[in-house]
C-alpha cells in the first residue's frame, strides 16, 4: 500500500510538472498527431470493412490471407526507394501526395459497393484488390516518411515521450476506426461505411497541410551519391546495429507468426457467432489495451532495462494469442486481445525510441524504410501466413501454432542478441 501511494504521488507530480506532456506542447506535433489520428481511423476502418466484405462475398479464408499478400508486395517493393527520396526531398510533399493516393482508393471502394452497379457480378473482387494494392503502395511510403518527420518535429530529449504520444494517438484511432466501421456497416450500409472512410481521409489531408515543417538540407556529397549506394548504406547501418536489427527482426517474426487479426472475421462469424458489430469490437480490443498502456508509459517510459522488457512483452503477446485461439467466449476473446495490445504497445514504444536515438538524421528516412519492411510487412505477410495456415491446419490450431512460434522467436532472440537483451535506454 505504501509503494502504491508513492507511485500515485510520483504520477501526480509528473502531471503537475507537465513532464508527460512535453512533446504535445509543440504546435506542429499536435497537428501531426491530428493527421495521424484521422488517417489511422480511416485506414483501419477500411481494413475491417474490406475484410468483412470480402468474407461476405467469397466465404473463403484464403481470400482474407490474399488481402495481406496484395498489400505487402507493393509496400516492400517501394519502401527502400521511398527511404532514399525521403532523405533528400520535401517530406511534407511526399506525405501529402501519398495520402491523396489513399483518398483515391477509398473512392474506388465506395463506387464498387453501390448495389445498383452490380460490381461483384461484373468485376469480381478485383476492385478490392486494386485498392489494397494502392494502400500497400502508400504505406510503403508513409510509414518511413512519418517516422522521419517525427524526428524533425520534436527535440531529441523528447523522443521517448513523442513516441509514446504517437503510439497512443495511433491506438485511439485504431479503437475508434474499426468500432465505427463495424457499427456503420452493421446498422447502415457498406456504401455509407466506405463513404465515411473517404471523409476521414479528406479531413486528415486537410489537417496535415497546416503542419509547418522546415526540411533539413542534407550535405551535397550525400546527395551526389547514386540512389542504390545510399540504399545499401541504410541497409548496412541497420544490419550492423544489434539494437536496431534485434528490435526490428523480433517484431517482424512475432507479428508474422503471432498475429490473429486477419482471421478475426472467421472467429467472429464461425466461432464466436457475432456480426460485423462484434468484429469491430474485437478489432478494437488490442488498441484499447495499447491505449491503457500508453497512458502508463507517458509517466513511466520504458527506458530502464528496455531490452529485457521488450523480450518479456513480446513473449506475453504470444501467450495471449495461444489463449485467444482456444477461447469460445466473446468476452474472454476480447480480454485476451486487449492484453495482447497492452503488451505489444510496450514493444512499439521501445522500438520507436531505439530508432530515433540510434539513427542519425541524414539516414532517418532510409533506416525507417528498412523498419517499415520489417514491421509493416509483417502484418500483411502474417495475414497471408494466417490464411494459408488456417486452410492447411484449421483455424484454431493455426493461431495456437503462431503463438507458440512467437515464444520460440523470443527465446532465440534473447540467446543470439545479448546486446538487445541488456539494452537500457536510460
Amino acid at each position: 500500500m505504501y509503494l502504491c501511494g508513492l507511485k500515485k504521488k510520483d504520477m501526480l507530480a509528473k502531471v503537475l510538472s507537465g513532464e508527460a506532456f512535453t512533446a504535445v506542447r509543440n504546435r506542429n506535433f499536435r497537428y501531426f498527431l491530428g493527421y495521424r489520428f484521422f488517417m489511422t481511423m480511416a485506414t483501419l476502418m477500411q481494413s475491417v470493412i474490406v475484410s468483412w466484405h470480402m468474407y461476405f462475398l467469397t466465404k473463403n479464408v484464403l481470400w482474407l490471407g490474399m488481402i495481406g499478400l496484395v498489400e505487402v508486395l507493393p509496400q516492400i517493393s517501394i519502401a527502400l526507394f521511398a527511404g532514399h527520396y525521403i532523405d533528400i526531398w520535401d517530406r511534407k510533399k511526399i506525405v501529402t501526395n501519398t495520402t491523396f493516393l489513399l483518398l483515391v482508393g477509398s473512392v474506388i471502394l465506395m463506387l464498387y459497393s453501390i448495389e445498383s452497379f452490380h460490381s461483384f457480378q461484373h468485376l469480381g473482387v478485383w476492385p478490392i484488390f486494386i485498392t489494397i494494392f494502392l494502400t500497400g503502395l502508400s504505406r510503403g511510403i508513409l510509414m518511413p516518411a512519418n517516422t522521419a518527420l517525427l524526428g524533425q518535429l520534436v527535440d531529441k530529449k523528447d523522443y521517448a515521450n513523442a513516441a509514446t504520444w504517437s503510439s497512443a494517438n495511433w491506438q485511439v484511432g485504431a479503437v475508434v476506426g474499426p468500432a465505427i466501421g463495424g457499427l456503420i456497416y452493421g446498422f447502415s450500409s457498406i456504401t455509407v461505411a466506405y463513404c465515411t472512410v473517404f471523409i476521414l481521409y479528406f479531413i486528415s489531408l486537410f489537417i496535415f497541410r497546416t503542419v509547418k515543417i522546415e526540411h533539413i538540407i542534407l550535405s551535397t556529397t550525400k546527395n551526389e551519391e547514386d540512389m542504390f549506394s545510399r540504399i545499401r548504406e541504410g541497409i548496412r547501418f541497420v544490419f550492423k546495429s544489434p539494437e536496431l536489427m534485434g528490435a526490428f527482426s523480433l517484431d517482424m517474426l512475432a507479428v508474422l507468426f503471432g498475429g490473429a487479426v486477419a482471421m478475426l472475421p472467421v472467429f467472429a462469424s464461425d466461432v464466436l457467432h457475432v456480426g460485423p458489430e462484434g468484429l469491430g469490437f474485437l478489432r478494437a480490443c488490442p488498441a484499447i489495451g495499447a491505449i491503457i498502456m500508453s497512458f502508463y508509459l507517458m509517466f513511466y517510459p520504458p527506458v530502464k532495462n528496455s531490452g529485457r522488457t521488450l523480450l518479456l512483452c513480446v513473449a506475453a503477446f504470444g501467450i495471449c494469442m495461444i489463449g485467444f485461439a482456444f477461447s469460445h467466449v466473446f468476452w474472454l476473446s476480447g480480454l485476451l486481445l486487449l492484453m495482447s495490445g497492452l503488451f505489444d504497445n510496450v514493444s512499439v514504444v521501445i522500438r520507436g525510441t531505439i530508432l530515433q536515438l540510434y539513427t542519425p538524421e541524414h539516414m532517418r528516412g532510409r533506416v525507417a524504410s528498412v523498419n517499415s519492411i520489417f514491421i509493416g510487412s509483417s502484418n500483411e505477410l502474417g495475414a497471408f501466413e494466417s490464411g494459408m495456415a488456417a486452410k492447411l491446419m484449421g483455424l484454431v490450431p493455426s493461431v495456437a501454432f503462431g503463438g507458440i512460434m512467437t515464444l520460440i522467436v523470443v527465446a532465440t532472440t534473447a540467446k543470439l542478441n545479448p546486446v538487445l537483451r541488456r539494452l537500457s535506454l536510460k
